[in-house]
């Protein structure tokens, strides 16, 4: 059998970094060890950077765009569909992020053309997996968050989120993260025999040990003067995107209740920053400085989770994959009590859960925590046989594999 040549489309890939771009380069670089080359096909966000660069031995192409505004939105998507049909020959499949207009835009540059309308499986929205004729190329499609501002949302908000919706029908294959993503996606309409819920993955770090702690803090302080920290610091983390919806500003008002108890405890927030100045506006406003670091943006995680002492994941609409990383990384972790942290962490078994939106809860969790290593080495325990059993990285690649030599 010929290796498979998989076209990943994503509006965002390196060097932004969230959890899409980190999980689309992760399963890119397992498929990659299996013999399955991917191209990666994204918008230019900035007009300095080059329109085709090489990725750890990936091609990855950068379109016209970025894709913010009603103009720059379609100008990037129709540009997705015509270099797909100008390079149909070099690919078997493509694997779209987010159901929105460049998701759309693949199936109609992809599906078959034919007089009286598409193919049988296209007209019965409830058929399975589709037998695609001789040439034509599977599009499965990726819905990357739930809950408010998801993908199933945005298509009842959006302008054009119906006709949007109506095209993603026709794809060959959906894939769900977590069950309250595939769950969303059956109460929207999609065909459940088409819906593949495929578990994200992490990488499981090695034991937590005083000397890889040390080590991992040593890195990070070589790497910025900013990172240092002194031994007798307590390190918490939290790597969500400071966006809406994220919980970060009910983190930072928690943050002054758990000095008061904890007066070495630091709060380091990772990830990119769009709200950057509200963030700093309160931290200041709190007389934080110093004692909460906006951290930025990390293509490794792996230094960060092994130099801190636990995790937090304050996501008001959740926020997943920072939790398996937490607890793949063996960090005791406070996480928010929506559906799919609920559903990650087994309903408290592996970590923490408080209320969202509620600062209180948050200060009080991270304070026992720290404040009670028997319950954190529990924690820690449980979340990481969890996340070697259910959410190891290999799965989430074999998986993806599995599905996509299916469908070609």
């Amino acid at each position: 059998m010929k290796p498979l040549r998989l076209v990943m489309v994503a509006r965002r890939f390196w060097p932004l970094s969230g959890a899409a771009e980190q999980t689309l380069a992760r399963l890119a670089a397992g498929l990659a060890e299996r013999q399955c080359r991917s191209t990666i096909l994204t918008a230019r966000w900035h007009p300095r950077w080059p329109a085709e660069i090489c990725w750890h031995g990936l091609p990855v192409v950068r379109l016209p765009g970025p894709p913010e505004g009603r103009w720059q939105t379609w100008r990037y998507a129709r540009a997705v569909a015509r270099w797909l049909r100008q390079h149909r020959d070099q690919f078997d499949l493509v694997y779209v992020w987010r159901l929105e207009h460049e998701a759309a835009a693949a199936v109609r540059a992809l599906r078959p053309k034919r007089s009286g309308g598409d193919h049988a499986d296209q007209r019965d929205p409830q058929a399975g997996t589709p037998s695609l004729p001789d040439g034509v190329r599977p599009v499965v499609l990726r819905a990357q968050r739930s809950g408010r501002h998801g993908d199933c949302f945005r298509q009842i908000d959006s302008g054009c989120g119906r006709k949007i919706k109506d095209v993603c029908m026709r794809a060959a294959a959906l894939v769900a993260s977590t069950p309250v993503i595939r769950r969303e996606l059956e109460a929207a309409g999609y065909p459940r025999r088409r819906i593949h819920e495929i578990p994200l993955g992490a990488a499981v770090l090695p034991p937590r040990t005083a000397e890889v702690q040390a080590a991992a803090r040593g890195l990070l302080a070589e790497a910025n003067a900013a990172l240092r920290l002194a031994p007798w610091e307590t390190l918490a983390v939290s790597t969500v995107r400071l966006v809406a919806g994220r919980g970060w500003e009910h983190l930072i008002a928690a943050w002054p209740a758990v000095i008061r108890r904890w007066p070495h405890a630091r709060l380091w927030l990772a990830g990119e920053a769009p709200d950057l100045a509200a963030a700093r506006q309160q931290i200041e406003s709190l007389g934080l400085s110093g004692r909460i670091l906006v951290a930025g943006v990390f293509d490794d995680l792996d230094a960060l989770l092994g130099a801190a002492d636990l995790a937090v994941v304050p996501a008001i609409e959740g926020a997943p994959l920072a939790l398996v990383e937490a607890m793949a990384a063996g960090l005791p972790t406070v996480a928010t009590d929506v559906p799919e942290h609920r559903h990650l962490a087994g309903d408290g078994q592996e970590a923490l859960l408080v209320p969202p939106a509620d600062a209180a809860a948050l200060a009080a969790a991270v304070s026992r925590l720290l404040g009670d290593p028997a319950l954190a080495a529990k924690l820690v325990r449980a979340a990481k046989a969890r996340a070697t059993r259910d959410f190891p990285l290999a799965t989430m690649v074999q998986e993806h594999l599995s599905l996509f030599e299916r469908l070609t």
